[in-house]
């Protein structure tokens, strides 16, 4: 019996064949065992963290730190207490008037080679504010190396008559000068106190601004003024002329009012209550 011949070709390779799909071409292959729908691979298992190895040495940072500080503070202030870095090497004095320099040093004491720092300012302005003539002083450092002392001497504000000639005393009442003749422009203060008892007197202070009072031109003619009190304040001009000034209160008023009365060429002015002006002579 004849039966059909077999076929000797080579076999049709099912489409669903992954040989056959992987030799065909424009056909994508299919996705790997182990990989997720979406394409991405599959999420490792989380490995234990550990610490890094950097932050082991934070705390030794933090105390390298500190000491290295520690040292810069104690360094300076060697250098500046300790050392000769800082130190007075010279002493400016600015301001003394007539007061010489040497006086002004001798009086500060300020030790040559003395720490800057270790320098009393309060303590030098104080004894060189016992000098008679200087009424006060202020005392700064000028780094690394100067003291400054700036001396504000005392001003005379009035004369006062005394053996030999005239003691010139400031606003406070403190003599600090005597001079063989009166000053120009210089009032006399008529007292029959010591000179020594004068001091801080409230009826020097008050003698002394009503003259800072009076109108330029009267101020000219005054020739002493005597203060038996701060509210009894007399003026003496040229001409014998006499001025009851009164206390320093309501010195505009006093002035004005004292410009008026002289047109009238009177020799004594009251002028203590302004309100109630008095003239006569």
């Amino acid at each position: 019996m004849t039966g059909e011949p077999h076929a000797t070709g080579p076999r049709r390779r099912s489409p669903t064949d992954p040989a056959s799909a992987a030799a065909s071409p424009g056909r994508r292959p299919r996705p790997a065992a182990g990989r997720a729908a979406g394409g991405a691979p599959p999420t490792s298992p989380p490995t234990s963290s550990k610490p890094q190895a950097g932050r082991a040495g934070g705390p030794w940072k933090a105390g390298f730190f500190a000491l290295a500080a520690a040292a810069i503070v104690v360094i300076a202030v060697w250098a500046i207490l300790g050392s000769s870095l800082f130190v007075v090497r010279s002493v400016a004095v600015t301001g003394s008037g007539t007061v010489p320099r040497a006086e002004v040093l001798r009086a500060a004491a300020v030790v040559p080679g003395t720490p800057l720092a270790r320098v009393n300012g309060t303590a030098v302005a104080s004894r060189v504010e016992r000098i008679t003539q200087i009424q006060s002083a202020q005392v700064s450092k000028d780094w690394p190396d100067t003291v400054v002392i700036a001396v504000s001497p005392r001003t005379p504000a009035l004369a006062v008559a005394s053996p030999g000639g005239y003691t010139l005393i400031d606003k406070f009442g403190v003599a600090f000068r005597q001079v063989p003749k009166q000053p120009a422009g210089l009032a006399l203060l008529a007292s029959a106190k010591p000179v020594a008892s004068l001091r801080g007197s409230p009826a020097v202070l008050a003698a002394v601004t009503v003259l800072g009072q009076l109108p330029r031109q009267v101020r000219g003619q005054v020739i002493t003024v005597s203060a038996t009190s701060p509210d009894a304040v007399t003026l003496h001009l040229r001409d014998g002329i006499t001025i009851d000034w009164g206390s320093a209160s309501r010195p505009a008023a006093k002035a004005a009012e004292l410009v008026i009365l002289m047109r009238t060429k009177a020799s004594y002015y009251d002028l203590s209550d302004p309100a109630t002006a008095v003239t006569g002579g």
